[in-house]
């Protein structure tokens, strides 16, 4: 692996340093938030595919918004963070999953998991975390609902039941020490991704809640995932400023590294399109990449977003949404 190594990060480099000399193309339109007049703090957008929705956690506001993807209307469903609103310093609310036909969203004061229905917007519950969450993910194969706590190196997991309305029961805590930073699932392989904040992604069983690995990654500074389950990779962030592919099947081995813009945060992934999304928040750019069967990753795209834009997610037709915190909006890329 070290002797190959070298050779991939030629091979990938090169074509970049060409592609980058060409001025980075603008986003297709700037969507603005409600209530985000003086900025928003975004973190983990995403997409909730049932719902054909993106998912906007607005922050301080205490909005969870829900944008179509092909029309820009919003829906926002608020007081999910009740008293962000006027605690400005506060977190608010930052991480959103739909699971089981309900949205389950994190709230920093108090540190809570919310329950919410999407089609009547009504606040249906508040569950108690053990300290403050970051990303909240759905694993259908356990019916569960995992929350990261970097404050206290957990995953916490709940058991999921919709029986007689959506409860939350704690099942047990995840230790990684170290991390988490970012969290992905691959339910077809029964296992969980995550970061150190350093130079390692771990692997985890979803059935036992076993940490399995610890793979170097390259990085300095371990940051988003992403993930391709039909091709078994996982993509990891490197917060200098590259990309890393890891291929699961060869215990963690690094088969592709691209460079991108300085401050990658969070990164997407369309299985559609085979395209992986990767926001340089210092760099102000969004890279576009295209991932060959093998892990390669090809840039065939750059735009320009804004300095602190570091959250992405698609809907997996060509539409990707990138945050922008300072203004209070999301920016709209076309990858068609």
């Amino acid at each position: 692996m070290k002797a190959l190594l070298p050779l991939i990060l030629l091979t990938v480099a090169a074509p970049f340093a060409v592609f980058a000399a060409s001025a980075p193309l603008a986003p297709q339109a700037v969507i603005k938030m409600p209530g985000g007049v003086h900025g928003i703090g975004f973190d983990d957008i995403g997409y909730a595919q049932r719902l054909d929705r993106i998912t906007i956690p607005a922050g301080t506001t205490g909005n969870l918004v829900l944008m179509d993807p092909a029309t820009h209307a919003l829906t926002v469903i608020p007081d999910v963070s009740a008293t962000a609103k006027v605690q400005s310093f506060r977190e608010g609310t930052t991480s959103a999953m739909y699971a089981e036909g309900y949205l389950f969203a994190s709230d920093h004061d108090p540190t809570e998991i919310v329950t919410i229905d999407p089609k009547t917007h009504a606040l249906l519950g508040r569950t108690q975390l053990e300290s403050g969450p970051d990303y909240v993910r759905y694993v259908a194969r356990t019916h569960e609902i995992w929350v990261t706590e970097p404050g206290k190196a957990q995953i916490q997991v709940f058991r999921l039941s919709v029986d007689s309305g959506p409860v939350l029961t704690p099942e047990t805590v995840i230790r990684v020490p170290g991390g988490p930073e970012s969290l992905e699932i691959d339910d077809q392989r029964n296992r969980a991704y995550s970061n150190l904040w350093k130079n390692k992604t771990v692997e985890i069983a979803l059935t036992t809640h076993k940490v399995l690995a610890e793979w170097p990654n390259t990085c300095k500074g371990s940051n988003g995932l992403a993930i391709d389950e039909a091709s078994s990779h996982v993509f990891v962030a490197c917060g200098e400023g590259k990309v890393v592919t890891l291929a699961p099947a060869e215990n963690g081995k690094v088969i592709a590294s691209a460079p991108a813009g300085a401050g990658i945060d969070i990164i997407g992934y369309s299985p559609k399109l085979h395209h992986l999304y990767v926001p340089g928040a210092r760099a102000a750019t969004l890279t576009i990449f295209d991932v060959a069967a093998s892990g390669a990753l090809k840039p065939v795209a750059e735009y320009k977003t804004a300095q602190h834009a570091h959250c992405v997610a698609g809907d997996n037709d060509g539409h990707v949404f990138v945050c922008d915190p300072r203004a209070g909006a999301i920016l709209e890329i076309d990858d068609h």
